[in-house]
């Protein structure tokens, strides 16, 4: 399974674009209402929505500068405070899911917290009707170095999760077929193999587990 590293970022630039039209959307419709709107109520109501929809859209570029990008602000481990903070304002403006944290330490390799941030993200996806996300993070040493396990179960009364992201994940989605919706899982799936560690996930009914095993390099 190979892709050209250009249609990789082709594509994830493509989910972010996704991703950000409708926030940036409401912003330009909010503006063009306030514009015309003379009545104060409906204009502070007006001022609401435009609050709402700039925070969802700082919200969304925060997040996806960690979980895509280079995170140039960082050595080579980032503070765990950062995307559990991209992940509690993503769950706080989604209103359904309750986000549950177990991280052992202050930091973690930056590789882990891109896996980590994309697979939070699949699991808040698939709670379409709400439900609970719980993350767990820890790195510790080995004989042959540090690693860091993640495990992400988003749990509720509907799992929606399509077979292409888990055949990203695990690594058998032909490069072909690979799509902007599944570009993050194959990202981290590369990642991982990159790194000598891997994937898993399970999927039930009304559960889906996702996990992550990356040594540092």
């Amino acid at each position: 399974m190979t892709i050209a590293s250009l249609d990789l970022a082709s594509l994830l630039c493509s989910r972010l674009c996704h991703d950000l039209l409708s926030p940036v959307g409401a912003l330009s419709n909010g503006l063009e209402l306030l514009a015309d709107e003379k009545d104060p109520e409906m204009r502070q109501r007006c001022f609401e929505l435009l609050e709402q929809s700039a925070r969802a859209s700082a919200d969304k570029l925060r997040f996806f500068r960690l979980a895509f990008g280079a995170a140039s602000g960082f050595g080579e481990s980032v503070p765990l405070a950062e995307p559990r903070a991209v992940i509690d304002a993503l769950v706080g403006g989604n209103g359904r899911i309750a986000a549950n944290w177990a991280l052992a330490g202050d930091t973690m390799p930056k590789p882990a917290v891109k896996a980590l941030l994309n697979l939070a993200m699949i699991g808040i996806e698939a709670l379409v009707r709400g439900g609970t996300l719980d993350i767990a993070a820890e790195t510790h040493d080995t004989d042959t170095g540090q690693i860091t396990e993640i495990v992400v179960r988003a749990t509720g009364a509907r799992i929606a999760f399509d077979p292409v992201i888990g055949h990203a994940l695990d690594g058998t989605l032909p490069s072909e077929t690979l799509s902007s919706k599944a570009a993050p899982a194959f990202m981290i799936q590369q990642l991982a193999a990159s790194l000598g560690g891997g994937l898993q996930y399970h999927l039930s009914a009304d559960t889906l587990v996702l996990g992550a095993m990356l040594p540092t390099r």
